[in-house]
This record gives structure tokens, C-alpha cells and sequence, in this order.
């Protein structure tokens, strides 16, 4: 693999690894706070606000972990990239439906106050990442593919 196309796939990967540990950190930090994110959405019965609340936060930071340590990249892009196509979603639905809430993704708390289009804003540019890094990552395997069919 070329030097920069390895430059930036290990960049994309720590970056996204650590956006995720620190987004899944701090709402796993108050899940109580980040149900209440998650039912601001209007999107999902009483209890699966609080089944998310109580689960996403992990898948986020066991993705981040994977990630920084170079662990499983595949499996942990997919999953990202899947959740990311989610929130995506559920925010085009909040603004579609005009809701005014904080998306609650880095602040469950909610005193940032970040509002739908701002997040699905920022959620674009994080799907750019995890496309490219899983480019990058592909690059690497042809190269290394490639490589062995020479020897």
C-alpha cells in the first residue's frame, strides 16, 4: 500500500475510533439523560427509548475501541457506518416533522443544545470518514492481495 493511502486510513480510523469512544462514553456516563434524548425523537415505544439508552452507548465505544486499536476495522465500520445511516434517519424524520430537540449525540444531557440539521450535518461529514477509511482499508487489501499473487 502507497505511504499516504496508509497515512490516511490510519488517520480515518483513529479519528472515527475516537469520535465514537467519547460520543459513547459520555452517554453511557448518564443513561438516564440519554434516554430522554432518545425519546425526544418521538420514534420508538417508552421502553425501547430506554433499551438504546442502554445499549448504544457501548456498541459505540467497543466500535471506537476496535478501531483505535486496529482490531476488527471491517466489522466495526459496518456497524458504525449502519448506526450512522440510523441516526441519519431518524434526524431527516425530526426535521421533516419539525421538532425542535437537541440530537443528544455528544451532550445528553442536552445544555449544547445541537439542533437536527446541525447533526445530520455533522453525521455526513462522519459517513464521508467511514466510506473513505473503508476505502482505504480496501486499498490496503488489494495491494496486499496483489502482492502475494506476485510472489
Amino acid at each position: 500500500m502507497k505511504f499516504s493511502r496508509q497515512v490516511f486510513f490510519h488517520m480515518g480510523r483513529l479519528l472515527l475510533g475516537g469520535v465514537f469512544l467519547y460520543a459513547g462514553m459520555l452517554k453511557a456516563l448518564d443513561i438516564n439523560a440519554f434516554a430522554s434524548q432518545v425519546a425526544a425523537y418521538q420514534l420508538l415505544p417508552y421502553a425501547f427509548n430506554y433499551l438504546i439508552a442502554a445499549t448504544l452507548p457501548y456498541i459505540e465505544i467497543l466500535c471506537g475501541i476496535l478501531l483505535v486499536l486496529n482490531l476488527g476495522i471491517r466489522a466495526a465500520l459496518l456497524v458504525l457506518g449502519s448506526l450512522n445511516i440510523s441516526f441519519m434517519i431518524a434526524l431527516v424524520s425530526v426535521l421533516l416533522r419539525e421538532l425542535d430537540i437537541d440530537c443528544g449525540c455528544f451532550d445528553p444531557g442536552g445544555e449544547s443544545d445541537t439542533g437536527p440539521g446541525t447533526a445530520l450535518l455533522r453525521d455526513l461529514l462522519l459517513m464521508a470518514l467511514i466510506v473513505s477509511t473503508w476505502w482505504f482499508l480496501e486499498g490496503e487489501d488489494r495491494t496486499t492481495v496483489g502482492d502475494m499473487r506476485k510472489s
